[in-house]
């Protein structure tokens, strides 16, 4: 999984990058101190693949992981090239999702580059520059699929499909509002558009902001807008995250106990993104290697494990599942299968979060 965390400038971007990767990214009081992308890997935290290595001491753990790329300030103007935006905008489309950091505090001694603290406005800047870009892919896309209808008739529907799309984008509309069926859906995700990706806003406050979010104005105006077009918002203060960041262990749980919160910033991003992007991991366990691997719900088991090798997928014959749950409450796998809890299933199962498995196959 791929996040791109965006914003204006001086929003709190690397700041909240630096304490969620420990990457170290520049961060300063002035537009566009992070030219080239900065990326973090960071492993999604999961107490059950902990155990695991308990149990099994294996040679190798290994957890999902989730890769996160600080994307420099994007400005008025970006999608015509405004401030490198050109660039920012390419990187902000090979991500799977966005976190849009939302600046919810005011700091004379913190340059904001619209000159006041106002989050509708801020959003409105970052969308209506992402909804230009892609106005100009859609009307690309409008224009081949029209010239293709000339010698083949089924991409009629394609060019109706767009050209509507192309009104919704006219109107300022991101295209994550625009109404349709599931099929047109599908056909709309090829194009690839940044508007149509699932969005987080991390609403970035001060601390005393944090502690009293029902009285922050601006963080309120951020899930009004939030809720409006059905994206995500994880209340959250950099500052904050970056002490947490420097902590572990008993420590670490004693900070957030008394800022008044159970898990870190990190923590509750990694959850707010795997809702978000309807993700669920499944856990392969042994002596070489224990590993949580992420997929999307729905996933049935062959293609579950087409994510540990292609060979795997064709040659597979069954899964032998536990559910994890079911595993703790026993003390261990042989006790789960004394008990009957370890169970066979074949191409139609449906993977669950927490589904401990031993696929057999045969290539």
């Amino acid at each position: 999984m791929k996040l791109g965390i965006v914003g204006l400038p001086n929003v709190g971007k690397s700041t909240l990058f630096n304490a969620i990767t420990n990457a170290g990214a520049e961060s300063a009081n002035y537009p566009f101190c992070t030219i080239d992308p900065n990326v973090g890997m960071v492993a999604v935290p999961d107490e059950r693949l902990d155990k695991l290595a308990e149990m099994y001491e294996p040679d190798k753990k290994t957890p999902a992981v989730i890769e996160f790329v600080d994307i420099a300030g994007l400005v008025k103007g970006a999608s015509k090239g405004e401030g490198l935006g050109n660039k920012f905008l390419a990187n902000i489309r090979e991500t799977d999702a966005v976190v849009h950091v939302v600046r919810c505090f005011d700091d004379e001694n913190v340059i904001h580059v619209e000159g006041s603290t106002d989050p509708r406005r801020d959003i409105d800047i970052i969308n209506m520059e992402l909804v230009m870009a892609d106005l100009e892919m859609v009307q690309r896309r409008v224009e081949k699929a029209t010239k293709a209808l000339k010698g083949d008739k089924k991409f009629a529907h394609e060019v109706e499909l767009f050209t509507a799309l192309q009104k919704h984008l006219d109107e300022g509309k991101l295209a994550r509002t625009f109404d349709c069926d599931a099929d047109d859906a599908a056909l709309l995700r090829t194009s690839e558009l940044l508007t149509l990706k699932p969005v987080i806003y991390a609403a970035n406050t001060d601390e005393d902001g944090f502690s009293r979010l029902e009285q922050n104005q601006y963080y309120q105006q951020v899930c009004e807008i939030a809720a409006a077009e059905g994206s995500q918002v994880l209340p959250i203060c950099a500052k904050l995250e970056q002490d947490v960041a420097e902590l572990e262990g008993e420590e670490r749980q004693m900070f957030l106990a008394e800022i008044g919160v159970e898990e870190s910033g990190l923590d509750r991003l990694i959850k707010c993104s795997y809702t978000l992007l309807g993700l669920i991991s499944f856990l392969t366990y042994g002596k070489d290697e224990c590993r949580a691997w992420t997929i999307k719900k729905g996933t049935k088991a062959p293609q579950a494990a087409g994510k540990i090798h292609s060979d795997i997928e064709r040659g597979f014959i069954r899964a032998e599942v536990i559910a994890y749950s079911d595993m703790e409450a026993c003390g261990s796998v042989a006790a789960a299968r004394e008990k009957g809890l370890l169970r066979s299933e074949g191409k139609e199962y449906v993977v669950q979060d927490g589904d401990m498995i031993y696929f057999r196959f045969n290539v």
